[in-house]
């Protein structure tokens, strides 16, 4: 509000500007099959080559799929030693 009590035009208040708090810039590792890349899947863990992101691979493991139909469903783009990575990084959290 400007001082004569009249509200200033919406695109000159700088009051109503926010600041958004950075994303990480550079790919975490968060072991050797699972990575986080702000540049894919905007940051969420995914599998290390692919776009394959873990939270769809634990919902199947979730579900009681077997990871042999799991590494079919994903053509082999991920093995059995990538799911025991996902789950027991899930574990830990």
């Amino acid at each position: 509000m400007r001082k004569d009590g009249k509200k200033a035009p919406a695109n000159t208040r700088a009051s109503s500007r926010r600041t958004v708090p950075a994303r990480p810039s550079r790919r975490l590792l968060l072991g050797c099959y699972i990575v986080a890349d702000p540049k894919g899947c905007h940051g969420k863990p995914t599998f290390r080559g692919t776009r394959i992101m873990v939270a769809d691979v634990l919902e199947m493991v979730a579900s009681g799929m077997a990871w042999e139909a799991i590494i079919e469903e994903w053509n082999g783009h991920i093995n059995d030693d990538a799911i025991t990575e996902a789950v027991g990084l899930a574990r830990d959290l």
